[in-house]
């Protein structure tokens, strides 16, 4: 199959499972899984991912930093309440998600504790490409989003940067524990520099275009991003991404209200690339990568779900705010996503490059992570929201009559008899 018939079915088998989501009401981000393996080698076999080639990979890596640039842009943390949930979940989860998610993973599917820590470490990442189109569909409330997203938004880059590591560890490319912190500090926290440059840059350049250039903003933006992140991954392998989120934090921040346009059109474009990565990425998987892990594969998964109950107990100590409501929703929803899935591929090669077993134990673990985490709480916690009160109630039919013909009346009247209009509306 040639590359532009797997671009194409791409395309299409994505774009196909986004709108069967829209018309049934099904989570998009289940579609979207259940395609890539209906038409790659797990199905039909229409899709082979390989025959991409060397190219595959830092395309993937591009359009992920969209997609990381597009939630860093709306990321608004206000309030020390929710700064601090954030915070101590991050926090804690790096710490007891690690070890947790690597006993399990010696424990149960037999990974060798070098890979098990690899495992532990990609298994951190439950990033914006599965949880931003989750809270929409089920109308979370605000803060607790912008907790699964902001939680995403850091250990989806962090998981990534310390995955890489671990796995310089297990291969011999690093001596001891020590040179992984120090690198790992070294990559986070050079990428967000180089990000909170990029960004303060963008930021300049945007402020001086006029108000109705969006398209020219968003060449920019994209020409600046992507030459942002390629330099990092150069500079510091895996910087990319830490990079993408600063950059968007900045941006967002500084252009505040005034990005108008350009926060739509990053965001269509962001779930563009969730449309094509997540069946393509999904292409890859094999039943023959499954199947050796039998039931205690699906046992490692399902205690890891059901450990993070733990992890958000632990993690909520002290915050009052947090009823057990909050607490065991956000206990619930730790999806993972496209960069779970192009980590594993990619270890999985460097490891069958080295001579070493395993890379397609822990391909298939991490896929297994992804189908059952996607599978069973895409489905299951938009009825777990809602039977907690915890979503956003949807306005009513009234007050969308009334809002359309405030509106069609508005249209109707000159500029000064629409500010007096609003005034008497309001």
């Amino acid at each position: 199959m040639n590359t532009e018939l797997i671009w194409g079915a791409s395309f299409f088998s994505g774009s196909l499972a986004q709108l069967i989501a829209r018309l049934s009401g099904l989570p998009s981000v289940v579609l979207l899984l259940a395609v890539g393996l209906l038409v790659g080698q797990a199905g039909l076999d229409l899709v082979q991912p390989e025959a991409l080639g060397g190219g595959l990979e830092p395309l993937v890596g591009l359009l992920v930093s969209l997609v990381l640039f597009d939630g860093g842009l709306n990321l608004r943390l206000a309030g020390r309440e929710l700064q601090r949930t954030v915070i101590q979940l991050v926090l804690v989860r790096s710490l007891l998600g690690l070890v947790g998610g690597a006993v399990l993973a010696h424990e149960f599917a037999g990974l060798s504790w070098p890979l098990a820590w690899v495992f532990g470490a990609i298994a951190l990442a439950t990033g914006p490409t599965v949880i931003s189109p989750m809270v929409k569909q089920m109308r979370l409330q605000a803060p607790l989003a912008r907790v699964l997203e902001a939680e995403g938004l850091i250990l989806e880059p962090a998981a990534a940067v310390l995955a890489l590591l671990l796995l310089q560890l297990a291969l011999g490319d690093l001596a001891h524990w020590q040179a992984v912190a120090g690198l790992l500090l070294l990559r986070l926290g050079g990428g967000a520099v180089l990000g909170a440059l990029g960004g303060w840059l963008l930021v300049l350049l945007l402020e001086r275009l006029p108000a109705d250039a969006d398209g020219l903003k968003l060449q920019l933006s994209l020409g600046v991003l992507f030459l942002l992140v390629a330099g990092t991954q150069a500079l510091l392998p895996e910087g990319g991404f830490p990079a993408a989120v600063m950059a968007g934090v900045v941006v967002g921040l500084r252009l505040d209200q005034q990005a108008g346009q350009l926060d739509v059109l990053i965001a269509q474009l962001a779930q563009l690339a969730i449309t094509v990565l997540f069946p393509l990425l999904a292409a890859d998987l094999s039943w023959s990568e499954l199947s050796p892990l039998g039931w205690g594969g699906v046992v490692a998964v399902l205690c890891l779900m059901v450990y993070r109950w733990l992890v958000v107990q632990a993690s909520g100590l002290g915050l009052s705010h947090l009823n057990w409501r909050d607490k065991l929703l956000l206990s619930w929803v730790a999806p993972r996503g496209i960069v779970t899935a192009a980590v594993a591929s990619l270890f999985a090669l460097k490891l069958d490059a080295a001579g070493l077993s395993g890379g397609g134990t822990l391909k298939g673990l991490v896929f297994l992570t992804i189908l059952i985490t996607v599978g069973v709480q895409g489905f299951t916690a938009p009825l777990l929201a809602q039977r907690l009160g915890l979503t956003e109630d949807l306005p009513s039919e009234a007050a969308l009559d009334a809002a359309a013909g405030l509106a069609a009346g508005l249209e109707q009247q000159p500029g000064g008899e629409q500010i007096g209009a609003l005034q008497a509306a309001e």
